[in-house]
């Protein structure tokens, strides 16, 4: 059995080991995955893009939502995820996402959400296996790029419609590898993952898969990447203030981070924010990131909520330092120096 240390081939694309970041839907923009990539990643997988989006040209979607970093290049490939249910619209996006400079295509077909389910998108094309393949089909066709699909074990609990039409991806659309989730879409993110039924479809499948879901610590990780037997294992929510995730699953470290570590990295996220959005705008959008970090901060009820309401940047700064290891003195020093 292979280590996760290892590299692997997925679609003729070397890949330096077996631990990948998964798509985040409205997290995992460029700085995300770079942050991932920092932290040892071998494959870093975008946010949902919209093909719709992509295909009619929306500004903020091209700009913001296929920007690859350089850097993300370093230590391994960069695959974004499209969701939709068109393939002609599918075979478009996947045109630009390829001129983009992604090394491969994801497609979601697990999303749980009601509006992206209702437009025929996401987990709803586990019920419509015939649009599935064309849609895969389609973003092979438009890319010329290995595609690889998210997809879950079924609607409901103890539903297995996911196995079959995963089957069907790569027997009939070419599918390079399927990253399998293995709860129902009505479940979400609650519940347990079954990993017995993971490792059926490893066993039965003629692709990589790559599991995903409900896998917060290394141990997590390890226990269920042996018991699936899995070529690949992605971090989700277990990653979401815990870039230090990767480097523990790969062995590269044992300890947790220290409130420094965290300040540190926070501090990183920060001005990636800033470049990404400018900074009046990353205020806005970093309210939803720094939950994820207070929990390791220990910080009180009363500066979560605080940092909630931010208005900017600097406040929002000032707040952490007073949550950090040094305390209010150092939110004072960083007062008087502004």
């Amino acid at each position: 059995m292979p280590a996760l240390t290892d590299s692997w081939t997925l679609g003729g694309i070397e890949i330096p080991n077996r631990v990948a970041l998964a798509p985040l839907a409205g997290i995992g923009n460029w700085f995300v995955r770079l942050q991932a990539r920092r932290h040892g990643a071998g494959l870093v997988v975008s946010e949902m893009v919209s093909s719709f989006a992509v295909h009619y040209r929306n500004e903020r979607t091209c700009t913001e939502l296929l920007r690859i970093h350089p850097d993300e290049r370093s230590g391994g490939p960069v695959s974004i995820q499209l969701f939709g249910s068109d393939p002609d619209v599918m075979r478009s996006a996947a045109a630009t996402v390829a001129a983009a400079g992604a090394d491969l295509i994801d497609l979601n077909m697990g999303c749980p959400v009601p509006k992206v389910c209702k437009t025929g998108a996401g987990a709803a094309l586990i019920s419509d296996p015939d649009l599935a393949v064309a849609l895969a089909r389609a973003a092979g066709e438009g890319s010329g790029l290995p595609v690889t699909v998210k997809i879950r074990s079924g609607q409901r609990p103890g539903d297995r419609d996911g196995l079959s039409v995963a089957r069907r991806l790569v027997d009939e659309a070419g599918v390079a590898a399927i990253a399998f989730h293995p709860r129902s879409a009505a479940v979400a993110h609650a519940g347990r993952p079954d990993h017995e039924l993971s490792a059926e479809l490893v066993r039965t499948l003629d692709a990589p898969v790559i599991l995903t879901g409900g896998m917060r610590s290394a141990e997590a990780v390890r226990s269920a990447f042996e018991q699936t037997g899995a070529a690949a294992v992605m971090l989700a929510r277990g990653a979401l203030g815990n870039p230090w995730l990767f480097e523990q699953v790969l062995g590269l470290r044992e300890l947790d981070p220290t409130a420094d570590e965290v300040l540190a990295e926070l501090d990183w996220v920060i001005d990636s924010a800033i470049d990404h959005l400018g900074e009046d705008r990353a205020a806005r959008y970093l309210r939803k990131f720094y939950p994820w970090y207070l929990a390791r901060l220990e910080a009180t009820p009363a500066t979560a909520d605080a940092l909630a309401r931010t208005a900017s940047i600097g406040e929002a700064r000032g707040l952490l330092l007073a949550a950090g290891p040094a305390g209010p003195e150092a939110a004072r020093g960083m007062a008087a120096a502004a």
